[in-house]
């Protein structure tokens, strides 16, 4: 099954369920979950007013969040980091952490959960919370610092032929491993924020742009797909219907539904994309249109 819904920033930046008493100005608006008809992904976007603050705190399931605006604080473990808006950072099961918001702007950003969080009232606990430590003042991440390696940073890039372009000395660039590299293939260009290389186990983050002409043809997947869409505008074949999807969009794809994106705009298109699982290491994907052709050509029984 799939399913197709709105996001903005139209609820209350309200305590959540079972954060009363651990956390000020925190509000949270699940899109993909449970009610909508998955099974692995808890999408949300989470808000935090200023002066605002979320307990420490540890989850029994894996967390992602990207940040759209704002300039929150979150601790992990015992460091405080200062984010900004195309942030991405990982709280893998079990491991604490904490947000803040000493700023005078509301800090918003895009959660991802797998498994999902237990529902109220939940039958144990699946978020516990912990007594504070280090109060410090925070730092910004630095690229490639090896001491905080759950957080990274990406805004989207411009036309493929400009992120793509080598520029400067073969010898002495930064490195370009799988935590900075693109993906490009049929005018698709991706960028993974959280995955096994960030150190996840159960889900993935990534940006995802599409220049005019770029096209997924229609494929399933073994695991559930989210996309939350942030610009332009791109045609596409979920389940055999025809849909538009716009900046604003979300559309949920559970596991064996058919889908496939094309761009027949003149303008560029950008979403943010989440799976859980995390994909397998082999037939992530199923392309039905090899298999119809493998169909055709193999001969039928009691011919020559």
């Amino acid at each position: 099954m799939y399913f197709r819904t709105k996001w903005d920033w139209s609820f209350a930046g309200d305590e959540v369920t079972g954060y009363a008493g651990h956390a000020l100005g925190y509000g949270r608006r699940v899109l993909i979950g449970r009610h909508t008809g998955a099974a692995h992904t808890d999408l949300g976007l989470a808000r935090l007013g200023p002066g605002g603050q979320v307990d420490r705190h540890v989850h029994a399931f894996e967390r992602c969040a990207y940040v759209f605006s704002g300039a929150p604080e979150v601790q992990l473990d015992d460091i405080w980091l200062q984010l900004q808006a195309g942030d991405y950072v990982l709280f893998p099961v079990g491991k604490p952490h904490a947000w803040r918001n000493p700023g005078a702007e509301e800090a918003r950003w895009l959660e991802l959960s797998s498994p999902q969080p237990q529902t109220s009232p939940a039958s144990w606990p699946d978020t516990v919370f912990l007594a504070p430590v280090g109060a410090g003042s925070a730092r910004r991440p630095h690229p490639g610092d090896p001491t905080t390696p759950y957080v990274g940073h990406y805004r989207g890039v411009a036309s493929q032929s400009e992120a793509l372009a080598v520029r400067g000395p073969a010898r002495g660039r930064a490195p370009a491993g799988m935590d900075t590299a693109l993906l490009a293939y049929s005018g698709i260009t991706v960028k993974m924020l959280v995955d096994a290389n960030l150190g996840a186990d159960l889900l993935t983050m990534f940006m995802v742009d599409y220049e005019p002409g770029g096209a997924a043809q229609v494929h399933d997947h073994p695991f559930e797909e989210a996309y939350l869409f942030l610009e332009g505008e791109i045609e596409a074949e979920v389940d055999g219907e025809p849909m538009t999807l716009a900046a604003g969009d979300v559309l949920f794809c559970g596991v064996g539904v058919l889908h496939g994106f094309f761009n027949t705009s003149s303008g560029r298109v950008r979403w943010v994309e989440t799976q859980a699982p995390q994909p397998p290491r082999r037939h992530s994907y199923r392309w039905p249109a090899q298999w119809q052709e493998l169909n055709k050509r193999l001969p039928r029984e009691g011919t020559a």
